[in-house]
């Protein structure tokens, strides 16, 4: 019997693209699965159409390329969501290339778990000239995080999901994060909040290399807290108004002050602090989404 597996790449104005195909072109595949991939290009014109095509014919894959106009990630994700065929759809990132067994990793751990996603890592790429507390930190790397023993959100850059639980709880990405970020996020927490489940595979691995603009600690900061205001939105949601915002209000500035006891014991070691900052950037966006300021927009 065959499976089938969509894998969707949704793109804006990166040649690297066509070594993401390349990646997904090395797979080394089960001989019962049949990969066929989705890409959504998000840029105003068709720009990326030529480079997907060629791509496409020199490594002899099965690609269906999709205009999605323009410039809202959700847009594009959503049109992926909406031109996969298999059972099983995963989603790689643009500037990302999957390990030869990346795909084959993510389909063992889903059959085997029995997973409504599975996330696999992935392991962030430093430029030579990036300073070495950032790569001994390892700060842009993405991994899972389990809380209570459950991994409760998800991200968009190395995932499977099946395509089953999507359609039973209406899953699409939400317009109104696509420009801002935080679209996987409340994605995933939305899969979780409706009794899905989330598994892991260790060995589906795939590299993002770290252009320059996001080498900073400005840049992680300011990813942090985008993060914190995404999961400060949920919590707005379950506390409503009163006592109870109130007291996720005063925990998430506790646990920010915390992280600033920490930098502060840290101040020597720039990876140690740099990190207690990336925490406590988080617990501020937490704060200030329950307090009602508006929502960061990242990208």
């Amino acid at each position: 019997m065959t499976t089938d597996v969509d894998v969707c790449v949704c793109t804006y104005r990166r040649p690297a693209v066509a070594e993401t195909l390349a990646s997904l072109a090395r797979q080394a595949l089960p001989e019962n699965v049949r990969l066929r991939i989705v890409v959504a290009d998000n840029d105003e014109q068709p720009e990326a159409r030529e480079r997907v095509l060629a791509a496409a014919a020199a490594h002899g894959l099965d690609v269906t390329y999709v205009h999605a106009p323009a410039r809202n990630i959700s847009l594009a994700r959503n049109a992926c969501l909406d031109a996969v065929r298999a059972p099983f759809l995963a989603f790689l990132d643009d500037d990302e290339t999957a390990t030869e067994g990346w795909l084959a990793a993510l389909l063992k751990e889903m059959e085997a778990g029995g997973w409504d996603a599975v996330l696999g890592p992935v392991k962030a790429v430093y430029p030579p000239d990036a300073p070495e507390w950032l790569s001994a930190g390892d700060f842009h790397s993405t991994g899972p995080v389990k809380v209570g023993g459950r991994i409760l959100k998800g991200y968009a850059g190395n995932v499977m999901i099946r395509r089953q639980t999507i359609e039973r709880l209406g899953l699409r990405f939400d317009l109104a994060l696509g420009r801002q970020g935080g679209e996987d996020d409340d994605f995933f927490y939305r899969l979780t909040d409706a009794g899905g489940r989330i598994g892991y595979a260790p060995d589906a691995l795939a590299y993002e290399p770290v252009p320059a603009q996001r080498a900073s600690l400005k840049w992680l900061l300011k990813r942090s807290f985008r993060t914190g205001q995404t999961h400060g939105s949920r919590l707005r949601g379950q506390a409503g108004r009163g006592a109870a915002r109130l007291a996720q209000t005063g925990l998430a500035a506790a646990k920010g002050g915390v992280c600033l006891a920490g930098a502060a014991a840290s101040a020597f070691s720039p990876a140690r602090r740099s990190r207690w900052l990336v925490r406590g950037a988080l617990h501020a966006g937490v704060v200030a989404r329950l307090a009602g300021w508006r929502e960061l927009e990242l990208y």
